[in-house]
């Protein structure tokens, strides 16, 4: 099988979870896509009733209005029971990077309200640390660039203002900057994550610490498999 038909498969096996009546997040990205259209395809078919989503980007949004998702907010819904999103890098701890794709800040709202948090990934993203292989995204205010890409760089990094296609800097969803930041492997993420969260001009980063209640790896050779914290 080839990595998308994996990916498609780790997801569908992720969407098992849901149960009729529960409040679940929806992520972003491809891995996400293919637990949405899953979703979509079963309360169609009317084996998930009662369903109500939580999307983590305006795209995901879209993609879930499309399908015929019901839509709720956290104020109608404080508690979320399951998510299912992607993840860029996975640690030998289930530790996460997030935010390839620009929805870090909504990901990690999401993810902090839910019970069980699911992350499907391809085996290309486990590595024995976070920074191995990715960078770490930082959401900053624009107002704050400056002396937050500083106060990066003082830490190590080698930080890039994220662009996009056209080569105009990328805005999230929140109208903030991204600033992707290379640090290379990092021994001790807890430690990086309490720094970035004592600034007040980074409004979030991709650094998802204990969150993930299990990963659902999709791999070429082993087919599909879980990790779980013990």
């Amino acid at each position: 099988m080839n990595k998308d038909t994996l990916k498609k498969a780790a997801a569908e096996k992720a969407v098992e979870e849901i149960e009729s009546g529960m409040t679940i997040g929806l992520g972003t990205g491809s891995t996400a896509y293919f637990a949405i259209i899953k979703i979509a395809e079963l309360i169609k078919e009317g084996r998930l009733k009662n369903i109500k989503a939580i999307p983590t980007s305006k795209q995901t949004e879209e993609l879930a209005r499309e399908n015929n998702i019901p839509l709720t907010t956290f104020a109608e819904s404080s508690c979320i029971d399951i998510t299912i999103d992607g993840a860029d890098e996975v640690d030998r701890k289930l530790n996460l990077i997030k935010g390839g794709g620009g929805a870090l800040l909504r990901e990690k709202v999401v993810a902090q309200s839910t019970k069980k948090n699911i992350i499907v990934v391809d085996e290309s993203k486990l590595s024995e640390n976070l920074g191995d292989n990715f960078f770490v995204p930082v959401e900053v205010l624009e107002y704050a660039l400056e002396p937050e890409k500083k106060f990066l760089q003082e830490l190590g990094a080698l930080v890039k203002i994220r662009r996009d296609i056209e080569n105009k800097i990328f805005k999230t969803d929140e109208n903030n900057i991204i600033l992707d930041c290379t640090f290379g492997s990092i021994n001790e993420p807890a430690d990086l994550n309490k720094q970035l969260n004592e600034r007040a001009g980074i409004v979030g980063h991709g650094l998802f610490i204990e969150l993930a209640s299990k990963v659902i790896v999709a791999s070429e050779e082993k087919g599909i498999f879980t990790l779980e914290n013990k």
